[in-house]
């Protein structure tokens, strides 16, 4: 069991800084984007690794429970000579002021330039999808958000809930303890005041804790979290 959760943990962070490690193609400096309301946007460089030119396409994408146009990106389209790195701008454009950090995801796609006569070969594209997170102005920066998740036992159901207002990325592989039950929980973030709820296996030994594996704010590798399981009353 415990392999098992190393497995998908492992899969969790290779997802995370597969993108950021790639050798060639259009390379992000960070795994993560922070656009802090306050000022009113963000930025990071992307370095073509390619041995040619490519036009660098970027776009912000929303995520399914939150399509809200909140960020404009420029530019959204640039060419990116070999070995060089271009600066792409996040800028505010929310009407109303955040009350919760929001998350979105951003991509970059190198498009390679097309070649043409003999020996001539087909460029492969490689995109590169990084999490977006909008923190609201006044709101404090908190390091590890994972710690404001409560945990619950809801007859057949694992239940997580994320009553702060900070978005929290994890592993979707958990396991109930003490007897390294796995479970799925479907994706990987919680959204504030959010409650995500997974059917679990009533004839296993009733569980007392969880562990999950967070993902920082910035996108780096932390020690696993082990949390207490509140059993609700029936």
């Amino acid at each position: 069991m415990f392999r098992s959760l190393f497995i998908g943990v492992l899969f969790f962070f290779l997802g995370v800084f597969w993108s950021a490690a790639r050798a060639d193609g259009m390379q992000p400096e960070t795994t993560v984007v922070i656009l802090y309301e306050e000022e009113g946007e963000a930025s990071i460089q992307i370095k073509n690794t390619d041995g040619g030119p490519a036009l660098l396409h970027s776009a912000v994408e929303s995520i399914p429970e939150d399509l809200e146009a909140l960020v404009v990106i420029t530019p959204p389209v640039i060419r990116v000579d070999a070995g060089e790195s271009q600066l792409v701008r996040f800028l505010s454009a929310n009407g109303e002021p955040l009350k919760t950090q929001r998350l979105k995801r951003v991509t970059f796609e190198g498009i390679p330039q097309r070649k043409t006569g003999p020996g001539a070969t087909v460029g492969v594209t490689l995109r590169q999808n990084l999490p977006l997170i909008l923190h609201p102005k006044g709101l404090a920066r908190h390091l590890a958000p994972w710690k404001e998740l409560t945990w619950h036992l809801e007859k057949s159901r694992l239940v997580v809930r994320n009553d702060s207002p900070y978005v929290v990325r994890l592993s979707p592989e958990l396991e109930l303890n003490p007897h390294k039950v796995r479970v799925m929980l479907g994706r990987d973030y919680v959204l504030p005041g959010e409650a995500l709820a997974v059917e679990i296996d009533t004839t296993q030994p009733a569980a007392t804790s969880v562990t999950l594996q967070p993902a920082t704010v910035y996108g780096f590798a932390v020690a696993r979290h082990e949390a207490p399981l509140l059993v609700e009353a029936l």
